[in-house]
């Protein structure tokens, strides 16, 4: 079945009250391409105005990339500013924090009545997408966006699947995104934190977004947070993980936050990708959540990242924040030619392509049970192993505690690695309290007898600064040693600090590097360095209550 709606404009009329407006629906990538530049309006310098051109073509023209400037107050998700409707009958059930708040409901309705009166006042003209969130369509949930912007219809196009067949139930279950970025919201009247607002609606299936929000992001990260609410109430777990799959039909799901390795550690020649940030897990296997990848640019390796550095130059794709080469219009450069190390605009420069931009990937966006379970770590302390294993106590916990570090010099004033935990390796989307996902991930490790493994592509020797970050290789050869099963019953030895299992011997890999006190040259600073990291782990435990939530203490 299609997911084309003929009466989508009474449906739209039925949920939101929108009468007077026009829509543009299902317009392809060429259409809304032209569309972006000739109609795509706001602010793009906080001294300019609220009508400046945000969309513009390099000399590739419509061959080649969308070039796309947000709001410079919006170059990132608006953590603050994103919320979910405090319903009565999911009170107790949200996972309400400092980056998913509540929003009263009495509130939340005047303020979308106040939206579509707007849109009904102005008689605005409005893009219609219709996606789905999953590529599997035993469960996908239908995902219609509605907004003011055609590079953010673009964008839904080119990041969610489309047209899949045999989707049942697609009126009864669609959620739809209102996104408005020329509506002002008022804190004092409207009960938001500031001018724009991101709120999520469970009773009704509405994402709405309301004011200047506008960054590409919003439209992917936001029903992803719907799914992870939606999908674990039938036991499908939603993770913020890439997955691929092996020549023997193996697959492997990949946890991290940024900078540890997951896109480069996925982006495997003798694997097949089945998405690189937002997958599945149900009874049928795994799926891609999405349809799309949406990569960093800053700095961009056009030798290491190749997929991406092609991506560039495809028609259909978008560059998100990218100024043009100095002294021209972003007309006259070609999008191989600028600067990506230019971060005057944003940090957060991004390109937004199809996933059949990649030469090896899985069809359909699926793929089998995973036998590999990979939580990746980037230890700047440079104390962790470089390789864990572990069962499934140990992995509900450091999948709650999803550590990493980030080295010095990143932020002023910062001159030792710092701690980042961020539960599930994807708190902030996580609408659940994250023992639902812990316990459901431990379930079905031990359901389909995966393996899973602590992997650290950080520093050994000492810390960022002293010692050395882990060659590539070394890397390379303990998760493959892992995906192929060759430590699988290896004999190990117990990290009497960290309580983590070390395997004593891997193939193609120094036996001295896998105990990491073994290369540090100051065996005492090591222990006190491995105290101190233990603390750290201990006290985010403490601090976010992981206990009252069942999680057993492994450090």
């Amino acid at each position: 079945m299609s997911n084309v709606t003929p009466n989508f404009q009474a449906d739209l009329e039925k949920l939101f009250g929108l009468k007077s407006v026009s829509y543009k629906y299902g317009l392809s990538k060429e259409e809304l391409f032209h569309e972006a530049i000739r109609n795509d309006r706001g602010r793009v310098r906080r001294d300019g105005g609220g009508n400046e051109q945000k969309a513009f073509q390099t000399r590739l023209g419509v061959k080649g990339p969308l070039v796309y400037y947000t709001d410079p107050d919006c170059t990132g998700r608006r953590t603050k500013d994103t919320y979910a409707v405090k319903w009565p009958e999911v009170a107790d059930q949200l996972w309400f924090k400092a980056d998913l708040n509540p929003y009263d409901p009495d509130q939340y309705q005047g303020l979308l009545k106040r939206v579509v009166q707007y849109l009904n006042e102005k008689r605005a003209s409005l893009y219609v997408k219709d996606v789905f969130m999953g590529s599997d369509p035993a469960f996908a949930v239908p995902y219609r966006f509605v907004g003011e912007y055609a590079t953010h219809a673009m964008f839904a196009h080119n990041m969610f699947p489309k047209d899949l067949v045999g989707v049942k139930d697609i009126e009864a279950r669609r959620w739809t995104m209102l996104n408005i970025p020329s509506f002002m919201c008022e804190p004092a009247r409207d009960g938001s934190r500031a001018e724009a607002a991101v709120v999520i609606d469970t009773r009704n299936r509405i994402c709405l977004v309301a004011g200047r929000a506008d960054y590409c992001g919003v439209v992917k990260k936001t029903i992803f947070t719907v799914g992870n609410f939606l999908l674990p109430l039938d036991r499908r777990l939603s993770m913020h993980c890439s997955a691929n799959v092996g020549p023997k039909n193996d697959a492997a799901i990949l946890f991290g936050l940024s900078g540890t390795g997951k896109t480069t550690l996925s982006a495997d020649p003798e694997r097949r990708l089945i998405g690189d940030d937002e997958t599945i897990w149900s009874d049928n296997g795994l799926c891609n959540l999405e349809g799309g990848c949406y990569a960093k640019l800053i700095d961009l390796d056009k030798q290491a990242e190749p997929i991406i550095a092609a991506a560039l130059s495809k028609p259909g794709t978008i560059i998100e924040n990218v100024p043009p080469l100095p002294g021209k219009r972003m007309e006259e450069c070609d999008p191989q030619e600028l600067d990506y190390s230019d971060d005057s605009i944003a940090e957060n420069m991004r390109l937004s392509y199809p996933l059949d931009a990649n030469p090896n990937i899985m069809a359909n966006g699926q793929g089998p049970h995973p036998q590999t379970i990979v939580l990746l770590t980037a230890d700047a302390f440079g104390v962790l192993p470089p390789i864990s294993i572990l069962d499934s106590k140990d992995v509900m916990y450091h999948f709650v505690s999803g550590f990493t570090a980030r080295v010095a010099g990143t932020e002023v004033g910062i001159t030792e690695p710092t701690p980042t935990f961020s539960a599930c390796f994807g708190g902030p989307f996580m609408a659940h309290k994250p023992n639902v996902y812990a316990r459901l991930l431990a379930d079905k490790m031990e359901h389909h007898k995966a393996r899973c493994i602590l992997l650290n592509t950080g520093w050994t020797g000492g810390p960022h600064g002293v010692g050395k970050r882990f060659p590539i290789k070394v890397t390379r050869a303990l998760l493959n040693a892992a995906l192929t099963g060759a430590l699988d019953g290896v004999e190990t030895e117990l990290h009497p600090i960290l309580n983590l299992r070390m395997p004593k011997s891997c193939p193609g890999v120094p036996g001295e590097m896998l105990n990491p006190r073994n290369t540090w040259s100051d065996k005492d600073a090591y222990d006190a360095q491995a105290v101190k990291l233990r603390d750290m782990f201990r006290n985010n435990f403490q601090q976010k209550g992981f206990a009252a939530f069942g999680i057993e203490e492994r450090i």
